[in-house]
């Protein structure tokens, strides 16, 4: 198209501002098995980029698989690579797991082998599934699956995705687009992705332009080699830099010659003649008023409909005949209004473009639009339930948006997709007029499904305005503030009013023994919150009672998958014999869900009390029965649990950066991310990290303990209190410690006490108060008689060890201490164990033993498991006692690379502590120090301490 002097085009005839991110990206591809993932805001470009990688001359001859996710997504797992899958070739010797896909991909039925028999396990058959999509993308050779828009995924694809991302194929390059603010939980994946061995993972982000990139974007889509930089300045200044929308200015503006040339106060004078952010909407308005009649209709009909649709629907939605809806299609194609999406579908360039054209129909006209789309989707099969629904709500049709919605919402339950079950019946419950029977019903499936799911900010506020709104039958307010009080739990600063909303909901569902006693098992928790224990067993008492009495093995289920863990966190022995007595199978998906949580909260106790062990062994099972049945938020606790009980049996490798990934996935649930926040505070202190230690401390809300889950909060005072004392602040420690005792005195649950009160009398101890020190020991003996918590017994003897030490009486001290490491490393607690070596050793040193060569050990165990500041301790009190590390021959020699002491200096140094806090944390010479800071700065090539903090973070 020509305006004036200049030729305008639709699109940059070149790649603008992506030169680097197309490198990245290529030889991403050229590695295959890889992994390549574009994500980036809405315009931004994923799709122009990952286009010109599929047309760079080195992938010439690889065939191209794509599937595109859609916003109104249809409940139907795996349904975007199946999309991508139907139209391959493969060869006819394919591996016979292949036949189960013959249901899935019709189209390739004579290339399938026979179907194998059903398996009969809902979780076989799923990964049988797995292994034979990736089966059959083997069999394809070298070749691109794109998947784009991931952020629109069902979480079935995402599933199927992630499988393929742990073992691909070798032949595989699997290119993904999405939009990260748009994901679940910010994770595209739905949960951490870590790149399997040996294959290539490239992740680019693409941000917009910056001015020279506006600049050469305006000047490729002219053909016009001069435009000034004071109209690309306020060019990028009114469409923030966004590829899409600069393309949609430029096509807008009039007199675009000019203005290309103009000086600042032109260019701005200009410019503001198109609105920010209407931008787009009126330049939709100038487009559509250019087109035909018929052609208008039928692009506002592919507003309408929302997602790529075919020539023929889009000619009935518009109300014209198939060939005039062939001719109009045409012409919005021609005039790049539509474009082709995909074999035989058609839509707009980007959801911007959509939703612009959306705005402009008249809403007499929109919801006639909305009418007619939701008869034709109708008799379309199968029936695209959730489109069905949002057509019909917004044709004004109630009762069939209602039976729409709810009928996909019960579908997307059945297939464990909560997030889009929950936000269908959120939505739903949001209109107006809706009859007492249909709230009642619909508020019982809301509830039940919310409390299985990990949606939180909108469905809190929803469930409440249900509970004082007037619409809901009395009957069944318990059922709905127990879903409320139950979400209340796992909300920051919510627990007391969790606490209040499901007490009141127990004396409102005397006649639902199964919801009053989920309830009761809830305030049974000794965990939560500040409630003495003594409450807590009265409640522990009338559930034990409830099931006892109970016939139903549902009910059974629900009762103990609560009171069986609350015995075992306070040590009482009951607690395994009735595990013991736990059914084995079960007959129903919420049965299941109901044993993953009886197994995931008893897992949980096991890590509090010492059973390590058992720990390991009762998650294993019950996230295996939480991932089969759809149980999220079973399964996001249990992750938790198994980086605290990583911390505890020192598994700390890669631990940091795991439980960093799951609080940016769970951010908004209290009881997981109160738990890694407390590991991510330990291990910081662990490396001498007091900021980043403190910080995380205070995640955990320790000082809030009415909001808090108790024994997070006693091991944070804990960790906070060994952390001032490793700083030489005594008193300050024993103000921490105390804080701690004072909630663990007024809880009562002292099976969680072996950190805090060994913490509290190494401060006491430190500070000259041994009598302190003894008096909580004295106190610690008699509270933790006759329980079962293995960490309670090696602490109370590592305390008889703190306070003979203390005393002077280093042979008692050091009987006491081999006691207390035998049994720490029974539990296992190996980094426990260590520091209670290390004081053994200490004591010895004290009485002129020669413990040169436990110190060079206790620094490679502390080395090992990523302790560095303990390392460093010990390497000093090896250095103390005067030996000299023996020469070895062959030592390697580090040339460009970081040596292990000028890692631990560049982790320092980029954190930002000075030449003495280094010298301090890593009992170095201030010397020392300065040395290894200049080799670290000539090694990595920069200048400044802000340059490598700079170098570390990106």
């Amino acid at each position: 198209m020509v305006i004036g002097g200049c030729r305008r085009r639709t699109s940059s005839p070149v790649l603008v501002g992506r030169d680097a991110e197309l490198r990245a990206i290529l030889d991403g591809a050229m590695r295959s098995p890889a992994v390549i993932m574009l994500e980036g805001e809405a315009g931004v470009g994923k799709t122009r980029l990952a286009t010109e990688l599929l047309a760079c001359p080195e992938l010439a001859g690889r065939p191209v698989l794509t599937g595109s996710c859609q916003p109104l997504r249809e409940p139907f797992p795996y349904g975007v690579v199946f999309d991508a899958l139907k139209d391959v070739r493969p060869p006819r010797d394919l591996n016979p797991v292949t036949g189960v896909l013959g249901p899935y991909l019709p189209e390739l039925a004579a290339f399938l082998p026979p179907p194998p028999p059903r398996l009969g396990d809902p979780r076989a058959e799923r990964h049988r599934l797995f292994r034979a999509v990736r089966e059959l993308l083997g069999s394809l050779g070298p070749h691109v699956l794109l998947i784009e828009d991931l952020h629109w995924a069902d979480d079935g694809s995402r599933r199927l995705l992630r499988f393929l991302m742990t073992d691909p194929p070798a032949g595989l390059t699997l290119l993904l687009t999405y939009r990260r603010e748009e994901t679940p939980g910010g994770i595209p994946l739905g949960s951490a992705y870590r790149p399997a061995p040996g294959t290539e993972h490239v992740l680019v982000t693409l941000r917009p332009l910056n001015r020279d990139g506006v600049q050469a974007l305006v000047s490729a889509l002219l053909g016009e080699a001069n435009v000034s930089a004071e109209f690309a300045a306020r060019l990028h200044e009114r469409t923030a830099g966004i590829p899409f929308v600069i393309e949609e200015v430029v096509h807008a503006i009039g007199g675009i010659e000019g203005a290309v040339h103009a000086d600042g106060a032109t260019a701005r004078r200009l410019l503001d003649a198109v609105e920010v952010p209407a931008l787009l909407r009126e330049a939709t308005v100038e487009r559509l008023a250019a087109l035909p009649t018929a052609a208008r209709r039928i692009t506002e009909a592919a507003a309408v409909l929302g997602t790529p649709s075919t020539s023929d629907l889009l000619a009935a939605a518009a109300a014209l005949t198939a060939e005039r809806g062939h001719r109009a299609l045409v012409l919005a194609l021609e005039r790049n209004v539509l474009v082709e999406t995909g074999e035989g579908e058609y839509g707009f360039r980007h959801a911007l473009a959509q939703q612009a054209v959306y705005r402009t129909i008249p809403g007499p006209d929109r919801q006639e639009l909305h009418r007619r789309a939701a008869r034709l989707l109708r008799d379309r099969l199968p029936q695209s339930l959730v489109r069905l629904a949002e057509h019909c709500r917004k044709a004004g049709d109630r009762a069939g948006a209602l039976k729409y919605g709810e009928a996909a919402a019960d579908q997307a339950s059945a297939v464990g997709d909560l997030a889009t079950a929950t936000d269908l019946l959120r939505t739903l419950l949001d209109e107006p007029g809706l009859q007492p029977s249909d709230v009642d019903r619909l508020a019982v499936k809301f509830s039940s499904v919310a409390c299985n799911g990990l949606a939180q900010a909108e469905v809190v506020p929803a469930l409440e305005r249900l509970l004082t709104d007037g619409r809901l039958s009395g009957r069944l307010s318990g059922e709905v503030r127990l879903g409320l009080g139950l979400l209340l739990v796992r909300q920051a600063g919510g627990l007391e009013a969790a606490r209040t909303e499901i007490e009141i909901a127990v004396n409102d569902l005397a006649d639902r023994p199964d919801l009053a006693g989920r309830g009761m098992g809830v305030l049974a928790q000794p965990w939560v919150g500040a409630t003495p224990l003594h409450e807590h067993r009265r409640w522990m008492d009338r559930v034990d009672g409830l099931i006892d009495l109970a016939t139903d093995r549902r009910l059974r289920i629900i009762l103990m998958a609560n009171n069986v863990a609350s015995r075992l966190h306070i040590g009482d022995a009951r607690g395994w014999a009735m595990l013991d007595r736990a059914p084995t199978s079960v007959g129903s998906a919420d049965e299941q869900r109901h044993l993953a949580r009886l197994h995931c909260n008893s897992a949980d106790a096991c890590a509090w009390i010492g059973h390590h062990r058992r720990a390991r062994s009762l998650l294993r099972s019950g996230m295996q029965l939480a991932a089969d049945c759809g149980a999220p938020y079973v399964v996001s606790t249990a992750r938790a649990t198994a980086v605290h009980t990583d911390w505890l049996t020192g598994n700390w490798d890669g631990l940091a950066e795991r439980a960093g990934a799951l609080i940016d996935e769970y951010r908004d649930l209290l009881p997981v991310t109160s738990e890694l926040c407390l590991v991510l505070g330990l291990l910081a202190a662990a490396r001498g990290e007091w900021d980043e230690a403190a910080a995380r401390f205070a995640g955990t809300a320790a000082d809030q303990p009415e909001n808090a889950f108790t024994p997070v909060a006693i091991a944070a005072h804990a960790g906070m209190a060994g952390m001032l004392l490793a700083q030489d602040l005594g008193e300050a420690a024993v103000a921490q410690a105390e804080k701690g005792l004072e909630l663990l005195r007024a809880k009562g649950v002292w099976a969680w006490g072996a950190d805090l009160v060994m913490a509290a009398a190494d401060a006491y101890c430190a500070t000259g108060r041994d009598a302190a020190a003894q008096a909580l020991t004295d106190e610690f003996e008699r509270e933790i008689s006759g329980l079962d918590a293995p960490s309670t017994r090696a602490a109370l003897a590592a305390n008889r060890g703190l306070i003979a030490a203390s005393r002077g009486e280093h042979a008692e001290a050091i009987l006491a201490f081999e006691q207390a490491r035998t049994r720490f490393d029974a539990l296992p607690a190996p980094y426990h164990a260590a520091l209670i070596a290390e004081r053994a050793a200490r004591c010895r040193l004290a009485g002129n033993e020669d413990v040169a060569e436990t110190f060079s050990a206790l620094a490679e165990t502390f080395d090992h498991l990523g302790a560095t500041r303990d390392a460093a301790r010990c390497r000093h009190a090896f250095r103390s006692t005067g030996a000299v590390a023996p020469s070895r021959r062959g030592r390697r020699g580090y040339g460009d690379e970081l040596s292990p002491r000028e890692r631990d200096v560049a982790r320092l140094l980029s954190a930002g502590h000075t030449n003495r806090e280094i010298a301090e944390v890593l009992f170095l010479s201030r010397r020392t120090v300065e040395q290894h800071v200049a080799s670290v700065l000539r090694k990595l090539k920069v200048r400044s301490r802000s340059e490598l903090a700079g170098l570390r973070s990106a």
